[in-house]
């Protein structure tokens, strides 16, 4: 087994791969930037260096720095958590030319699967349904056209390469189209380096299904089951689920072959996941295979009790899968929201500054996945999610019980955080009932349910009271009560829905 691992990541997910390795008697050694030198990742780690200035391309993107302290270190693989380096086949081969081992796929697997081209055209020939459209990079702009006629509008225009919306359009109208196409190449070219686009139905409201695959090198290729994504903003999850509250046992079986035959189709190994459209009834899409782990991945563990990080670097070292696809079972459900640095009420826009109150809920069921602690500056340069919560429950009900309680318990200050948005999906109707699509904000959701929430009783309460003090203190002077001041006098109290004291001057 290796004895030293590189982790090229920073946060939540850099802690989490150390915290296998060192169960695994795997030494680790963290990288970090100029920004991150009191992050938590480096005082974890057994060995941590600094590689560069704040920036990305500085730091976690230098390659060539990353190879030079595996060698000075003696780290014999690398393990690239998920974004940065994760899906970079020009950094697969580079690791695999300097004798290092990739904790992940092939180079030739993440350039397949990283084309939504060439992983449409290579999942076809192992009959994964695809949305009907073109699989191949539009070049004649009337050609284009004429397809689109043929699927039928609306149309979605794709980007072939990268993600998160970014070169993407939903074209309502065939005068539309050419505009929008010309729109979705040009945003495509600056994003990705590469204009190339698609064509396919628009699928009106999908819910988002992934599968989590797993793959040796020896052919054994599993799925854990599925994941629902479907609550997004800007094509980015925050709330995921597993199983999905709508997938029959026939259903996930098909979808369940038609991943591994994904996997199948590029000769995966590693952990993986594939992601469809799941449409009306029972059809089903190829969406794209992320090669790499997924920020969602917990909600897998727990209701399989696979550490799905100590499978990868099993894999990665030449073993075989731990486990065969009969030997797996769905146990009970998982939710996961993510804790991100922006604010619900204001379009979920970015939030940055010093957290003041940070204190992680406990008890049965309750994960949580972070990289945070009081006094600690968030960072402008990388992505605004601090930290996932994950609970278990015997079942969706019990789970939702045990979100809306862990969520009540997660004390954080300074910043607005998507915690109060996670309590009002695990309010609402749609969600409850299992009727929800990738929609659901668009349809539910606009900021202000938050202001309309009332003040939960106990706070409620001492503010009343706060008042009345403050008022027999103030009152000779002639001074008004503040927001301010009463909100002080409440700093410390302890109230069954805590979400409410991160909204700064109570949303005054």
């Amino acid at each position: 087994m290796f004895t030293k691992i590189l982790i090229a990541n920073r946060g939540e997910i850099a802690i989490r791969v150390m915290r296998t390795c060192r169960e695994m008697g795997i030494q680790t050694v963290a990288i970090y930037s100029e920004a991150d030198k009191n992050a938590m990742h480096v005082r974890y780690a057994d060995e941590a260096y600094c590689v560069g200035g704040p920036a990305s391309a500085d730091s976690y993107l230098r390659m060539d720095k990353i190879v030079e302290l595996c060698k000075q270190t003696g780290a014999q693989a690398v393990h690239p958590g998920y974004g940065f380096l994760s899906e970079n086949a020009k950094f697969a081969n580079l690791l695999k030319d300097n004798g290092i081992v990739l904790i992940g796929p092939t180079a030739a697997a993440m350039e397949v699967m990283g084309s939504k081209i060439a992983s449409k055209q290579a999942v076809k020939e192992f009959g994964v349904p695809l949305v009907p459209g073109i699989d191949e990079a539009i070049k004649d702009t009337d050609a284009a056209l004429q397809v689109a006629k043929e699927v039928g509008f609306p149309v979605l225009v794709k980007a072939s390469a990268g993600g998160g919306g970014k070169g993407m359009r939903v074209v309502e109208r065939e005068e539309d189209f050419l505009s929008s196409l010309t729109m979705a190449q040009n945003e495509a070219r600056s994003a990705f380096g590469d204009d190339s686009v698609f064509i396919e139905k628009y699928v009106g409201s999908p819910r988002h299904i992934e599968f989590q695959i797993m793959a040796d090198s020896f052919g054994n290729v599993c799925h854990l089951f599925e994941r629902e994504c479907s609550i997004q903003r800007r094509h980015q999850k925050l709330v995921e689920e597993a199983p999905s509250a709508v997938l029959t046992e026939s259903l996930r079986n098909k979808m369940g072959e038609a991943a591994v035959n994904v996997a199948r189709a590029c000769n995966y190994t590693g952990a993986g996941t594939v992601e469809f459209l799941l449409g009306d009834g029972e059809s089903f899409y190829f969406l794209e295979m992320n090669t790499r782990l997924q920020v969602e991945h917990p909600v897998t563990e727990m209701i399989t009790g696979i550490d799905l990080v100590k499978e990868q670097i099993q894999v990665a070292y030449g073993m075989p899968l731990s486990f065969e696809q009969n030997d797996l079972a769905i146990n009970g459900h998982a939710i996961e929201l993510r804790i991100c640095a922006e604010d619900p009420a204001n379009q979920f826009l970015p939030n940055v500054g010093t957290v003041e109150t940070y204190k992680i809920p406990q008890g049965p069921g309750v994960r949580v996945d972070d990289c945070m602690e009081s006094g600690m500056e968030i960072p402008i340069y990388y992505d605004n999610m601090l930290a996932k919560l994950v609970v278990w429950g015997e079942t969706r009900e019990a789970a939702i019980a045990r979100m809306r309680r862990a969520i009540s318990e997660y004390k954080i200050t300074g910043i607005e955080t998507t915690l109060m948005f996670g309590d009002f999906v695990m309010q609402h109707p749609a969600f409850l009932e299992g009727k929800f699509d990738t929609h659901f904000i668009q349809h539910h959701f606009t900021g202000k349910e938050l202001d309309a929430q009332p003040l939960p009783k106990a706070i409620a309460e001492v503010l009343a009271v706060a008042a009345v003090h403050w008022y027999e203190i103030a009152g000779n002077n002639g001074q008004a009560l503040t927001m301010d001041a009463a909100q002080s006098s409440t700093a410390s109290v302890e109230s069954p829905s805590n979400w409410h004291l991160t909204r700064r001057n109570f949303r005054e």
